[in-house]
């Protein structure tokens, strides 16, 4: 993959940089910087390269057409508050505004640019309308720089076609990612341990099937249990539950079974009375969740504390762990626990530890744990998950 060397000198270039600045926003006002923070270090080593730096990143998923409450214009103050210098914004992607204020840089300079997803280009179907766009993002610069590791999953316009079009290489953080999804596929220390949760099991079927190949444990929590402890023949109450989903499951447990890989599930649950943060709650068993006093009508919202502390308990005797998807509803407090335990035993081992970024990122922080506790916190929930699962990301290809 080429990296920033194969660009030669960039003194005076204009570089454009993808970047992924897709940050959370409650009220205009950003809630978690981290993906802020994660692009920074490509953008200071081309700004003492001396070039001239063009942002250009996504937000949200407006619907091809300006949004206001998916502007990027916060995040270009808080850009230029972590670099400590200037970062012009533009409320444009392209056209004469953002035209004039490329051409104005300076060595050094850097300006971000509205939301790519205001214009319908970025992610068409067709490809003449995406290489239309990207020829538009083409004209501002003499070099691309691919560092948005969350979308190279992706055939967008500012991800792919605009790599074939300038001279293009990846910035630090992509490649950093890459070394890691290297490092769990290639060579993982053992023993390797994933944890998965999250909410649904079929937005994890490739990676389980993927992975079964390579790991020594899997921990299953988040909603996606609920159709594990179903298809082992358990009642789930109102819990989520994949219906069409178990026979795939099943084959999973047989699967594992027959290569001798451990797949734990929780042995008890924090079920509710509904799904608010003050509703009534009680731990039960896993093969008992309708016994709670709720009935049928309870619903699994955490995994419980027995099996939060076997989790850990796995996990800290693991020399890999990759986690991606939180335990519970984090978000709440009473049903967070399950997360923050896993969490915290991912800052306790001595292994190498791979928080996979999405929801999983935003409960580390949002559970006041700091990025420098684990080995690496990606950027891309998704894009991790299609690399585990042997996919080939467009994004990394078209850099090859």
């Amino acid at each position: 993959m080429r990296t920033l060397e194969s660009l030669g000198d960039l003194r005076s270039q204009t570089v454009v940089v993808r970047c992924d600045l897709n940050v959370p926003l409650k009220e205009g006002v950003i809630t978690d910087d981290g993906r802020i923070r994660a692009s920074l270090t490509t953008i200071r080593e081309l700004r003492a390269a001396g070039a001239r730096v063009v942002l250009i990143s996504h937000l949200g998923r407006p619907n091809g057409e300006p949004e206001a409450k998916y502007s990027l214009q916060p995040v270009a103050v808080r850009m230029a508050e972590l670099l400590e210098s200037p970062v012009s914004f533009v409320p444009e992607t392209v056209g004469a505004a953002a035209t004039a204020a490329v051409a104005a840089l300076g060595d050094g300079d850097v300006v971000l640019l509205e939301n790519l997803r205001f214009n319908a280009g970025e992610t068409s179907k067709d490809d003449a309308t995406r290489r239309a766009f990207a020829e538009q993002l083409a004209a501002f610069g003499q070099a691309f720089v691919s560092d948005g590791f969350g979308v190279v999953h992706r055939k967008q316009a500012s991800v792919y076609d605009l790599a074939q079009l300038l001279p293009s290489a990846a910035g630090r953080l992509v490649a950093g990612e890459l070394e890691v999804l290297k490092r769990l596929t290639e060579s993982p220390q053992r023993p390797y341990t994933v944890v998965l949760g999250g909410s649904k099991v079929s937005d994890k079927l490739g990676v389980i099937s993927h992975l079964l190949q390579r790991v020594d444990t899997l921990l299953i929590g988040g909603g996606m249990l609920f159709t594990f402890l179903a298809a082992q023949g358990h009642k789930v109450g109102a819990s989520l539950l994949e219906s069409d989903q178990l026979d795939t499951v099943r084959g999973y447990l047989a699967e594992a079974d027959r290569l001798g890989v451990r797949i734990v599930l929780p042995t008890d649950i924090v079920v509710a009375e509904a799904f608010a943060a003050d509703a009534a709650h009680e731990v039960v068993a896993a093969d008992a969740i309708e016994s709670s006093s709720f009935g049928a009508a309870g619903l699994g919202l955490d995994i419980g504390p027995e099996t939060a502390k076997a989790f850990a308990s796995v996990i800290e005797e693991s020399s890999t762990v990759f986690w991606n998807g939180p335990m519970g509803v984090f978000e709440m407090a009473a049903f967070a626990e399950g997360t923050r335990t896993v969490a915290r035993a991912l800052t306790e081992t001595q292994g190498f530890t791979v928080v996979g970024g999405g929801d999983s990122a935003a409960a580390v922080r949002a559970l006041g744990f700091a990025d420098d506790q684990f080995g690496h916190i990606s950027t891309g929930g998704g894009a991790s998950l299609e690399y585990l699962e042997g996919k080939a990301l467009p994004g990394l290809e078209v850099l090859a």
